[in-house]
């Protein structure tokens, strides 16, 4: 039986390229195509330059670059700028009128699922359920690290979905909450300026007995007297958590959409830090249905010292979804 789960890439993965110039949005998309991950996420406020105010021309051209590719879109990345104003911040009222604004475009767009920040408010989004509904429109809070499945925040938006009995209102994981070892990229990036071998493998060691972030940093900071580059990569901990692989499954029910967050990839086509071959089985194992969205964020810690290769990334991740998932060269599961 075939599975399930399919395969996508965020434009988010591809930001290096596209900011210089180097890619634009239809050639991400056709290279997202020629490696069979024709689910495109995408966030208008980076790839929709008139943003908010998209009309209707402009999202037929987009379906018809995607029909030419044999792509369709799987996510819509909101953003909630409470900030917006110099003076205070935006009033309850006016945060569900800019959540209402990005349904609607959403919902204009032919999109079914919208990635909600994490800070946004559980009992804003219950405001918003109505609209949610009535576009059909999935509000799915990005789960990103150093929050947690588990975590009592994410718990606040699943009782709110469930107290309303909606289908339109959940979760969306960030697989970074599944870092089971401290990514090379990043200890390769701290070293270079100017963190000591021996005390990156310290960190490195802690993290690998999961040891509490807040005791390696008090070690490295005052025990050590680390320096500055030391001291932050210690403070990275706090962002490298390691949820449960086991427990997706009982919070599947709760998203449609998955960010396969990754910071690199080896050549034979592993993740070293994420434990997707600990999860995708789980979700095999849940009958999960949706999309696995390569999400690349490895670019800001090698730019410095080569030119950074996002679809080489992408492509790799994809060859290693394509054996978890147990698809064959043409893309159809194995018998």
């Amino acid at each position: 039986m075939a599975s399930k789960i399919r395969r996508g890439v965020s434009l988010y993965s591809f930001q290096e390229e596209m900011f210089l110039g180097k890619m634009n949005v239809e050639d991400c998309v056709s290279f997202a195509a020629s490696i069979g991950a024709k689910g495109i996420e995408i966030l208008p406020e980076q790839n929709m330059p008139s943003f908010p105010n998209v009309t209707d021309a402009e999202i037929a051209g987009w379906h018809e670059m995607l029909e030419r590719h044999g792509c369709h879109f799987t996510c819509y990345d909101m953003f909630l700028d409470t900030k917006l104003r110099n003076d205070r911040l935006l009033t309850d009222d006016e945060q569900v009128e800019s959540i209402r604004r990005d349904l609607a475009l959403c919902n204009r767009m032919g999109i079914r699922n919208m990635r909600v920040l994490i800070f946004v408010r559980p009992d804003i989004l219950e405001r918003c359920v109505p609209y949610a509904e009535e576009l059909d429109v999935h509000m799915g809070v990005e789960v990103h690290a150093p929050w947690y499945l588990d975590h009592p925040w994410i718990l606040r938006t699943i009782e709110v979905a469930d107290r309303l009995g909606t289908k339109h209102l959940g979760i969306l994981p960030d697989m970074g909450i599944f870092m089971k070892h401290y990514p090379p990229e990043l200890r390769a990036r701290f070293e270079r300026e100017g963190a000591r071998p021996e005390i990156t493998q310290f960190i490195v060691d802690q993290h690998e007995q999961k040891v509490m972030c807040e005791y390696t940093i008090y070690e490295v900071a005052v025990k050590m007297k680390g320096n500055p580059s030391e001291v932050r990569m210690a403070e990275t901990l706090r962002h490298a958590p390691y949820a449960n692989p086991k427990r997706i499954g009982d919070f599947a029910p709760y998203f449609r959409h998955i960010q396969a967050k990754f910071y690199g990839m080896t050549e034979d086509c592993r993740d070293p830090a994420h434990a997707y071959d600990e999860v995708i089985p789980e979700l095999l194992k849940a009958g999960w249905e949706g999309t696995l969205s390569s999400e690349y964020e490895g670019n800001r810690w090698v730019q410095d010292v080569m030119d950074v290769d996002s679809r080489e990334q992408v492509r790799r991740q994809h060859e290693m979804f394509k054996r978890l998932l147990g698809e064959t060269a043409n893309g159809q599961e194995d018998a």
